[in-house]
Formats: C-alpha cells, sequence, structure tokens
C-alpha cells in the first residue's frame, strides 16, 4: 500500500516509463530515487547489482541498500528483506539499516526476527527509542491479537475490486449510496504508467446503490474534476456537494508533490478541482483531506515545520469550501516519529487514522482516537481482524453504523491494495426473569428498577404474565429492585461480563407479602432440640437480606412443630426454636428490636398453597393440615403433611422502623 502512499506523500509522478536504456548508470538511478521514483530506480538498482562483482563489496553493499529502499517504499516486502539482506551480508555502514529490516520483517509478520532487528539498531541509537519501542510493542501483542481476534466481520469486495489497485474507499450521500474510491484500472489514463509504482495512475471511481440498494458495478469518474495527473482520497461535505481530494502533478521545473484540491458538484457533475488555499506556497505536502461532519474543520496530512517527525494530522478551520484557518496540529498523543495518514472524522470527539508509528502489527494499521472531556486523545489499535501484519488504512463508515469499508493489500503477493468491508454484529446483553409472590403467584402491578454506572436507570412495569426483560450493556455493574403494593422488596446486584458476545442473564424474583406469614425454607433443627443446623445457614442468610433490603421493616419469627407430643411440650419446643432463629440474625448485625420471636407449636396447621400441590397431588390446594386430615392418610403421606407443618415463618409487624 505504501508504494501509493508514496505517490501523495513523497512526491508525485508524471507519466513515464521505465528508459529501455543499454546502459544503466548509477547516477541515474540515484536522480530517479531523488524524485521518488522508486519503482524505476529499483529495477535500475536492480541491474546494476547483477553486473556488479562480489569482490566490489562497498558498491553491492551501497547498491543492495539503495535498492532495499525502493522495494521498502513500494511495499514489495519479499524483495525489500532479500535487498537488505545483501547489503548487511556486504556490511553496509549505515544502521538505519536494522531499523529498516526491522520494519519490512514486521510488515511480512516476521514478528522475531523483526524485534532482533529492532534491539539491533537501538544498541547503535539507545537514544531514538519511538519507532524502535514502538515496533517491539507491536511485535509482541500481534500474536495474541491474531489468535484471539476482535468481532469484526472483513470481507473483500469482489465487486469494487479488479486486477489493479484499489484504495481509500468513501462514503457519500445521505443515504450512504454512492461509494468513490481510487483505483489505477482507469482508461482515461490507459497509458500513463508511474515510475514510483510501476501502475497506471490513479482516477476516481464511483459506485452506486440500485433502488433495491444493491452496490452496481463500479464507473471510472470522467467528469471535469479528472485531470492527465493522479487524484484520489477524496472526502465529502454532509450535503455532498463539495469534495476535497488529493491531486498530484508534475511542473515544468521537474518538482513534485501532493497538494489538496476542491472541486464542486454542478447538478450530476463534478466541476474542475481548484487548489486548496491551506497554505500559501505549493511546495509544502499537504495530503488525505477528511471533513469533519458538521464542516467546521478540514483534517488532512502534511510534512511541515514544527512535525513531530515523517507525516502528521493537522486540521484547519472552515470557513467556506475554499477559506481555511491556521494550521493546527493535532499533537503528540496522536502524531508519531513514524507517519500517520488518511484521517477519518467520525464526529466531535471520534477520529480514525493509518499510522505505522504506533505500536502495530505491522505496515500500516488503523487505529480510533477518542477525544475525551480534559481534551486529550485516548487513542486504541482496531487489532485484527481490521488490522493485519500488512498495510490496513483509509477507513469509511456508514452513518450510525458499525460497519463500513476500508482498504488493505494483504494477501496480495504484488503488495496491491484493495478494498474490505467490515461489520460489527450486534452484541446484546439482556437480563430476564419473572416476579412473583412467595408461593410463586403473579403479582399485579409489579416494577423492576435498574440502575447502571453506565446512567442506566429504568421502571420496568411487569408483563401479565410476570415476566421482565430489560437490554443491557457489557461490563457494567447494576442494582436492581422487584417491588410491588402489599410486597417487601427485593434486590439484586449485577455485574455483566466484559467479553464481546450475546448474552442472556435470568434473575426471578420472589416477593415476600406484607399481610400473611412467609415460610423460610430450608431451615433445619436437630432432632427433638431447638439447635439450627449447619444446612440452613443460606435460607437464613437470604432471611438477613429481605431486612437488608427493607430496612425499616420489623418482623415475627414463628415456629410451628408437627401433631406428634403434647401441647405444651410443642409449644416451648417452638418459642426455643425461633429464638434460634432470633438470636442468628441478631448475632448477624440485625438489631434486636426488629425482631420478635413466637413459638407456635402445633395450633396453627399449615394450610395447601398451590406451589404445595404441584409437589404433592394428594394435597388439594386450601386444605388445613390439622390432626384429624394428617391422621387420615396413609403412613407416607403422614410424613409429608407433618414435615410441612414443621416449619418456620415470618409475617410482618411493622413499616416504620427508624423512621420516627
Amino acid at each position: 500500500m505504501e508504494r501509493i502512499i508514496r505517490i501523495y506523500l513523497l512526491g508525485c509522478l508524471a507519466v513515464f516509463a521505465i528508459s529501455s536504456c543499454k546502459t544503466v548508470k548509477l547516477k541515474d538511478a540515484e536522480e530517479k530515487q531523488r524524485l521518488g521514483e522508486y519503482y524505476a530506480a529499483g529495477e535500475m538498482y536492480r541491474k546494476l547489482y547483477t553486473k556488479s562483482k562480489p569482490e566490489q563489496k562497498d558498491l553491492r553493499a551501497y547498491i543492495a541498500y539503495r535498492m532495499g529502499d525502493c522495494n521498502r517504499l513500494i511495499n514489495n516486502t519479499p524483495r525489500a528483506i532479500s535487498a537488505y539482506m545483501n547489503a548487511l551480508r556486504y556490511d553496509y555502514p549505515d544502521s538505519m539499516l536494522y531499523l529498516h529490516l526491522a520494519q519490512v520483517n514486521h510488515q511480512n509478520g516476521r514478528y522475531a526476527e523483526a524485534i532482533k532487528y529492532y534491539n539491533d539498531f537501538l544498541s547503535f541509537h539507545p537514544e531514538k527509542t519511538g519507532l524502535a519501542l514502538n515496533g517491539i510493542k507491536g511485535c509482541e501483542v500481534a500474536p495474541s491479537w491474531q489468535s484471539q481476534p476482535t468481532l469484526y466481520k472483513v470481507a473483500k469486495m469482489e465487486l469494487f475490486n479488479s486486477r489493479r489497485s484499489e484504495f481509500c474507499p468513501m462514503l457519500c450521500g445521505e443515504k450512504n449510496d454512492q461509494l468513490y474510491f481510487n483505483s489505477t484500472r482507469g482508461i482515461v489514463k490507459k497509458d500513463s504508467v508511474s515510475g514510483i509504482t510501476g501502475l497506471k495512475n490513479n482516477v476516481l471511481f464511483v459506485s452506486k446503490k440500485n433502488e433495491t440498494g444493491v452496490w452496481q458495478k463500479p464507473e471510472e469518474v470522467k467528469d471535469a474534476v479528472a485531470s492527465e495527473f493522479d487524484e484520489g482520497t477524496p472526502s465529502f461535505t454532509k450535503d455532498g456537494n463539495t469534495m476535497y481530494y488529493t491531486y498530484c502533478s508534475e511542473d515544468a521545473t521537474d518538482a513534485r508533490t501532493a497538494e489538496i484540491y476542491v472541486s464542486t458538484r454542478s447538478g450530476a457533475e463534478w466541476g474542475k478541482g481548484q487548489r486548496a488555499a491551506i497554505v500559501k506556497d505549493s511546495i509544502t505536502l499537504l495530503a488525505h483531506p477528511a471533513v469533519s461532519p458538521n464542516g467546521n474543520y478540514l483534517y488532512f496530512v502534511a510534512d511541515a515545520v514544527g512535525g513531530y517527525g515523517g507525516k502528521d494530522i493537522f486540521r484547519a478551520r472552515l470557513f467556506g469550501a475554499n477559506d481555511f484557518g491556521p494550521m493546527e496540529n493535532l499533537g503528540p498523543e496522536i502524531n508519531t516519529e513514524g507517519d500517520e495518514l488518511f484521517p477519518y472524522v467520525r464526529d466531535s470527539i471520534t477520529l480514525y487514522f493509518a499510522s505505522n508509528g504506533h505500536p502495530g502489527m505491522g505496515g500500516l494499521d488503523l487505529f480510533k482516537a477518542t477525544l475525551d472531556s480534559t481534551g486529550h486523545w485516548n487513542v486504541t489499535n482496531m487489532k485484527a481482524p481490521i488490522n493485519s501484519s500488512s498495510d490496513d488504512f483509509g477507513i469509511t463508515f456508514e452513518t450510525n453504523a458499525e460497519r463500513g469499508y476500508f482498504s488493505s493489500n494483504r494477501n496480495d503477493a504484488r503488495g496491491w491494495d484493495h478494498i474490505y468491508s467490515f461489520d460489527y454484529p450486534t452484541v446484546t446483553i439482556f437480563i430476564e426473569g419473572y416476579v412473583s409472590d412467595a408461593e410463586e403467584y403473579t403479582i399485579e402491578d409489579a416494577v423492576v428498577r435498574i440502575v447502571g454506572k453506565d446512567g442506566l436507570n429504568v421502571k420496568v412495569p411487569v408483563k401479565p404474565d410476570g415476566s421482565y426483560r430489560v437490554e443491557l450493556e457489557r461490563d457494567i455493574s447494576y442494582v436492581m429492585m422487584a417491588s410491588a403494593p402489599n410486597y417487601l422488596n427485593q434486590n439484586f446486584e449485577l455485574k455483566t461480563d466484559a467479553e464481546e458476545k450475546n448474552e442472556t442473564y435470568y434473575v426471578d424474583f420472589f416477593l415476600s407479602p406484607i399481610d400473611r406469614p412467609v415460610v423460610v425454607e430450608n431451615i433445619f433443627y436437630d432432632f427433638d432440640k431447638a439447635t439450627l443446623r449447619p444446612e440452613s445457614k443460606e435460607a437464613l442468610d437470604q432471611l438477613i437480606k429481605i431486612l437488608d433490603d427493607n430496612p425499616n421493616v420489623t418482623i415475627e419469627l414463628g415456629a410451628h412443630t408437627d401433631r406428634k407430643g403434647s401441647d405444651a411440650y410443642n409449644e416451648k419446643l417452638a418459642q426455643r426454636r425461633a429464638q434460634s432463629v432470633v438470636d442468628y440474625l441478631i448475632a448477624a448485625g440485625v438489631a434486636m428490636d426488629r425482631l420478635t420471636a413466637k413459638g407456635y407449636g402445633e395450633t396453627v396447621p399449615k394450610t395447601i398453597s398451590g406451589k404445595l400441590v404441584g409437589k404433592y397431588d394428594f394435597l388439594p390446594e386450601g386444605t388445613v393440615l390439622t390432626e384429624t386430615f394428617v391422621n387420615a392418610l396413609t403412613p407416607e403421606q403422614q410424613e409429608i403433611a407433618d414435615q410441612i407443618n414443621r416449619r418456620t415463618e415470618f409475617i410482618v409487624t411493622g413499616l416504620e422502623y427508624g423512621l420516627k
């Protein structure tokens, strides 16, 4: 991809083919390289290297190094690695050789080799830590990003691509129904061949959706905006009537540079482009324009004084289509010693760009930068599969959607760019369940309130069947409370998982009524004693939570026995058991004056509820388990009935504790 970047960033070429002269001279190759004609220069260096003799070590080292540079800059990493290794073999004295070897190995996905050469470079230049240390960090994290990719789905867009090179897609139109991009397959410039890349010069193409929303075959833009030179990297104002783009030409003095041009649409056609008056001179390199959605700023790439090394991202205030304020560098949180390129402004606080200076997977990676409330940029790598060890750049998003298009030269042996789509699947997290009473009957007018650290604060009425369902966010803590008239509240705390996956949490609430007794299930005592057994702890702790959720409530703890034994004995046993529960609650921190112990013995037999009918079908709903009724059952059924009668209950005795 950098073969295309260099068209715009290191100089642009008019229409030249490689000379077919019989004799290739070193000074001619050097001149081609100086002019930025890297493909042409690389071919000349290759011929010179072949003709040189092995004993000419210094000459071979020099030619190999320069050949490596040319191939690196047109993104032919296999040839660059081979050339640099020859330069190393012949002891080329420039320590930059190690940095470039590290970079091309990094871009080729050879992370271990890249780290070695980064460290070799640091041994010569411990003070030049930025690119090398960030390179090492990128090599260290890239394997984990490859093995644990994000949820983005990436696909090559065969409709937009050809056998040539395509890059920098940009959506246009209120309905995102037009996609512009650069391509070297144009017919307007069919005879032009770039000495930089060996490809034809870039032209603008556009694909449009039909009435059913299907993309159509791209067509070359042949309006007045087209010229004999390179145009590309377009960006559009919100109304779609003004286009800023990169333009490269060659003047009579053989000087080449990249500039930003502006074109306006008249009807369906784009008018002839005019140079954007961002700077007074035509020497400063300007490229990759990106209009902010509100039209207030134009972001762009420049190689200007006061930068941080390489190409930096700047912005300028827009007062009109071709009226700009002063250039403003986005600062060291965005810009590095490397190149920051292809900005894309999604909204007032979100910027996307490509960089080879921040820690990445190799070549250019795509990054997302978010502006926080203090005015600082937080930059994050978009990781795999958006990024790869190749060049990934030039992203565009559909409006209000996490999908769009970008360009990459991955999986292309020639290093040519192609357009890919990306789509982030919607990750949904829900919490759902039922709200019922302690006997599992549906409650009318129940409400579930949810408060989250993400700012969520909702009250959800429960449906007639007792169900509720609420969408949540991942990696957030929530507090929930179910409530209903004449029932105690019940709270629940939830922390959603941080993993990016669909998830549904299930939480059922069983509310306790304030006007009738509630059985505390699974409280057990030693036989014929009031000693609580260890397996009662869970039920007792749930009772403590009910009291904590309802701090203004006072209750009576009532213990009941079965029909066996005398009335006096059962009442005393029940009183001791009720007091055991009260003592446990007090020891756990519940205020003593919120609790009352009452032993009922066998005087209040249990009335069969619908919940119990579901478990024991021989007991009709509404039946009272009196001694007479139980004596009429079979021995096995009598044991079940006695067990049901042996219970601990609580009933609300007050609702104003602590309010006076």
